[in-house]
Formats: C-alpha cells, sequence, structure tokens
C-alpha cells in the first residue's frame, strides 16, 4: 500500500457520501464516484468490493468520528450539564466541520446495505445514543429539563443534523455559538451554571 492509498479511500468515501446525499444511493453508479475523484471508473474497486461496501463505509466513517468526539467529551468526567453541552459542540463539529453527508444517508440509505452490515451499523448507533440518554435523564433527574428523555433526544438530534441545511462557515454563528444556543432551548430557564451567575450589587 502506498501513501497515498488511504487518502484516496478517504476520497471516495467522502465524494461517495456527497453522491448518496445529493443523488440518492440507486441513482449513483461507481462511474459517478470515480469521475468525483479524478480516478478511471473501475479504480474504486480497487478499494472496494462493491458500491454497497462504499455506502457501509460512509457511514461507518460517519459514526465513528461521532463516537469518537462522544468519547473525548466523556473523559472530562463532567456534569450532566456540561456533558450535555459538550456532546452537543461534539455532534455539530462531526457534522458541519467534517462533513454531514452520513446523516442523510444512514437515515434514508441504509436498508440498501446486507442485514450483517446495518446490525453493525445499529450496534454502533445503540453505543452513541446511549450515552445521550443516559445525560438526558440526568438532566431530568437533576431538574435540568421537563421532557421525556426519549423524547428529548429525538428532538435534539432532529435539530442538530438539520443545521447542515443552514449552517455557513462565515455566516453570524459559530459552532460553538450554535451549540450553546440550542443547549438554553432545551434546559429549563433559571438553572444557570454558578460561572455564569454574575454576583449581586451589595445593598446599601
Amino acid at each position: 500500500m502506498t501513501a497515498e492509498e488511504p487518502n484516496r479511500r478517504t476520497e471516495l468515501i467522502r465524494s461517495a457520501g456527497r453522491l448518496f446525499h445529493e443523488q440518492g444511493y440507486a441513482a449513483t453508479t461507481i462511474r459517478d464516484i470515480a469521475a468525483a475523484v479524478g480516478m478511471r471508473s473501475g479504480s474504486p474497486f480497487y478499494h472496494f468490493k462493491s458500491k454497497q461496501e462504499i455506502l457501509k463505509a460512509v457511514v461507518l466513517e460517519g459514526l465513528n468520528s461521532a463516537l469518537a468526539g462522544m468519547a473525548a467529551v466523556t473523559r472530562e468526567k463532567l456534569g450532566p450539564r456540561e456533558t450535555f453541552r459538550g456532546l452537543i459542540r461534539a455532534h455539530l463539529r462531526t457534522i458541519l466541520e467534517h462533513g454531514g453527508d452520513f446523516v442523510p444517508v444512514l437515515l434514508y440509505e441504509w436498508r440498501s446495505l446486507s442485514d450483517e452490515s446495518r446490525a453493525e451499523i445499529v450496534a454502533l448507533k445503540n453505543r452513541y445514543e446511549a450515552v445521550w440518554q443516559k445525560t438526558l435523564k440526568d438532566l431530568k433527574k437533576a431538574g435540568l429539563i421537563r421532557a421525556d428523555a426519549k423524547l428529548s433526544r429525538l428532538l435534539i438530534f432532529g435539530a442538530l443534523n438539520w443545521t447542515a441545511q443552514w449552517y455557513r462557515p462565515d455566516g453570524a454563528h459559530s459552532i460553538d455559538d450554535i451549540a450553546d444556543q440550542t443547549a438554553e432551548l432545551f434546559l429549563c430557564p433559571g438553572r444557570a451554571p454558578t460561572s455564569r451567575r454574575r454576583a449581586r450589587p451589595a445593598a446599601g
């Protein structure tokens, strides 16, 4: 394997993800994917056995990136509020900095995978969602959210995943700003963390 081969494989995965997102898996050909990275039509088969294997790689790259971001947050052993903020920020970075094409591909194209591949992806997805679920249950127990934890997770994922449709790197809001404001939308008011509370002026 040459030094360029891992990079070419990554290019194929990212380009395929974009095409699957824009055109749909069924309508995208190997020739389309090869052309997007300047390869001959048969060259992708040097890296992947089939188009379905490329689809699996697109979804796995996205999920593994999301899991790595999540692990970095949980290693910090923060309280539920700051863990929640960190998870939101990590999720947004996975989508907006590393390419969020895998999200719609996962949502709409994963049925094109084999049963074995779907089972592998579901296992990773469940690991990711379990950490969110625990964090949201901790928030509810602390009185920091009122809604059902599972419903909250579904609503939050919907809101975060949709940012890929409108976010622009040169826009008015940074990823950190969007993350902070998203957290405030879901957290109960009147429970600001101590670091954000301002000291009251002395009486008299």
